[in-house]
């Protein structure tokens, strides 16, 4: 996690070049993480023997945080030196973390609806020691009856016999961190993959039967042109994934980019501005809609109304989420919480018998509703009954002010009693949210 203020945060002003500076641009989570804190964590403990909730769904993120080798616009918890028996002693206690939360009263009895294997790159691992995970998780929370269980997936470490074990798992969604198609871009990003494995796990995964696949993709990658982001969009096309998600490229303090620019007393990263990674994205979206896919969110295009995406929606609805591993994030009954965020001391608290808990957030009910509120502005479409029924609040009322800002910029409206984000407004959503936060969390460090 990054130490930056606001001020930080990459500057978007309307009517000039808006430069790639560093900082956090996506909005991955209310209220900011640096409010998060060791002080909260009893509450985490008292909640866990409270009486379990079968009336909200539960599911699983499961962090695997080693790889190949580090991007350099990476800014999640990962680590490329790890070797295989530290790598069995990691899985271990995850299982064993597991395995404590599935005796605690709030979670005992509970069954996943959703699974989500995050990272990192989780298809790093072999297939022996990835049946040897799910079968220790299982043990905990048997999760036969979930109806998504993600897995996101470089395409370097995907071997035929590798995918088939997942499939045989029970994987229903394979999400290929492809980024980028061309050699040279993905070299000069510190991509571990090169483009040729690219087309050859898609076809392995086409083979062995997976029916839903999703293409990742970074709009703006160092070293991205007009040229050769057309040419990744029409590869994609021709691929015919059931869903793509495509970000724009930001550059948060704990990246390697971010290193060399400090190091080059840079102010600007190496990147396109954000105005153009806007367009290119725009751009995408309106070829994949002329193929048929149907823009789901700020973020992703799904071929058919069947393709779902439970963990992003589940997550943005109040679910519980429980989060295993290092530094992972969990949400359980309004109360935030962070795993231990390095590598032994997340391994030795388990294995002395503990929950690795770092520090929490107990939400007040006005910040678990603009926490819903903001997450799910995400999808471009807000329905307000939908807040009035569960917290008895208008959100068109609430926000009435930061709302007719918007609406008079022509970034949202408002509909048949739903908030409705134009195509501009939810190419630059996350800049939009901040408006949404409450005083005290606008100004403060995000992480």
């Amino acid at each position: 996690m990054t130490e930056q203020s606001s001020h930080n945060l990459p500057i978007l002003d309307e009517g000039k070049t808006e430069q790639t500076t560093a900082g956090n641009y996506f909005v991955a989570n209310y209220p900011p993480f640096s409010f998060w804190s060791p002080q909260h964590n009893d509450r985490v403990h008292q909640l866990l023997e409270a009486p379990a909730r079968q009336d909200v769904p539960l599911g699983l993120y499961v962090h695997i945080p080693f790889c190949r080798k580090r991007c350099d616009f990476c800014y999640f918890k990962v680590y490329t030196d790890k070797n295989s028996r530290e790598i069995h002693r990691y899985l271990d206690a995850v299982i064993a973390e597991a395995g404590r939360y599935a005796e605690r009263a709030y979670l005992a009895g509970r069954s996943p609806r959703f699974v989500y294997f995050g990272g990192g790159t989780p298809s790093y691992l072999s297939a022996q020691q990835l049946e040897y995970l799910f079968r220790g998780l299982q043990r905990c929370f048997p999760w036969d009856g979930a109806e998504e269980i993600a897995f996101e997936c470089e395409p370097g470490t995907l071997q035929e016999n590798k995918i088939k074990a997942l499939r045989e798992m029970g994987v229903t969604r394979l999400s290929l961190g492809v980024e980028n198609f061309d050699p040279e871009i993905l070299e000069i990003n510190n991509r571990a993959h090169r483009a040729v494995e690219i087309d050859r796990a898609y076809n392995y995964a086409r083979e062995v039967g997976f029916e839903q696949i999703n293409i990742d993709l970074i709009a703006g990658m160092v070293g991205e042109t007009q040229a050769n982001w057309e040419s990744c969009i029409e590869k994609t096309i021709a691929m015919k994934p059931e869903s793509v998600t495509i970000y724009q490229m930001e550059i948060p303090y704990n990246t390697t980019i971010y290193q060399r620019m400090k190091d080059g007393g840079q102010q600007v990263a190496p990147v396109a501005d954000w105005r153009t990674k806007r367009r290119w994205v725009h751009e995408a979206f309106a070829r994949l809609e002329e193929e048929g896919y149907h823009i789901g969110s700020a973020y992703t295009a799904v071929r058919n109304a069947s393709v779902r995406f439970l963990y992003r929606d589940a997550l943005w609805t109040g679910a519980d989420m429980l989060g295993l591993g290092v530094s992972s994030f969990s949400h359980l009954g309004g109360i935030h919480f962070q795993n231990e965020h390095r590598f032994e001391p997340y391994v030795e608290r388990v294995e002395a018998g503990e929950l690795p808990v770092h520090r929490a957030l107990v939400m007040t009910p006005e910040e678990r509703l603009i926490r819903e509120f903001v997450l799910q502005m995400k999808l471009g479409r807000v329905h307000d009954q939908y807040f009035k029924d569960k917290f008895g609040v208008s959100v068109i009322d609430r926000f009435r002010q930061p709302l007719g800002k918007h609406i008079s910029s022509g970034h949202m409206s408002i509909e048949d009693g739903s908030i409705i984000t134009s195509r501009d407004g939810l190419l630059q959503i996350d800049r939009l949210l901040h408006d949404f936060f409450l005083d005290r969390h606008r100004d403060a460090r995000y992480a």
